[in-house]
């Protein structure tokens, strides 16, 4: 019996004192995630970036810093996480190849935020529309015709053809 909670007393401090070190590595690294984070969009807010693009940009560090952060603290725990990191690879190849146009708008969404080519309230002939820019959005733009319509284009449909700019 003694030898028996000797052996489970080793288990306990080999393992109990990894899995500590893995739960401490988690709320330090979440900790981290959320600070880096919120300084991206502070610095990228005083740079006058458009808000959606910070949002974005907000997000994608903070589940990129979170996922490195699981990933080192599975580690600790003695989980093998080579393997992992290779699922992990793979799942975002696939989401990639999935989303390829989806991608394609984001890109160009981007490039239309930082250089704008346009702004919200101009008239413009842009993707095989034209009409009154009501919002540009990450993936596509809303304009409104003249006659009131809605008009849903993709960005990458704008950038990919000549835009035209009527003044004001």
């Amino acid at each position: 019996m003694q030898a028996a909670i000797d052996k489970l007393y080793g288990y306990f401090i080999q393992y109990g004192l990894n899995i500590l070190a893995a739960i401490l590595i988690f709320v330090i690294g979440k900790w981290v995630a959320h600070i880096s984070s919120r300084l991206v969009e502070r610095l990228m807010l005083k740079s006058h970036v458009e808000r959606t693009l910070v949002s974005f940009a907000k997000n994608i560090i903070y589940f990129g810093v979170l996922t490195f952060v699981v990933i080192a603290a599975l580690n600790k725990a003695g989980v093998e996480t080579n393997s992992f990191a290779l699922v992990i690879v793979a799942v975002g190849l696939a989401i990639g190849l999935a989303l390829q146009g989806s991608l394609a708008n984001f890109a160009a969404g981007v490039m239309m935020i930082m250089f704008q080519p346009f702004q919200v309230g101009d008239t413009i002939e842009a993707g095989g529309a034209c009409g009154k820019v009501a919002s540009i959005q990450i993936f596509n733009t809303i304009m409104t015709s003249a006659d009131n319509k809605k008009i849903i284009v993709p960005n990458a449909k704008i950038t990919a053809d000549k835009i035209v700019v009527y003044p004001k």
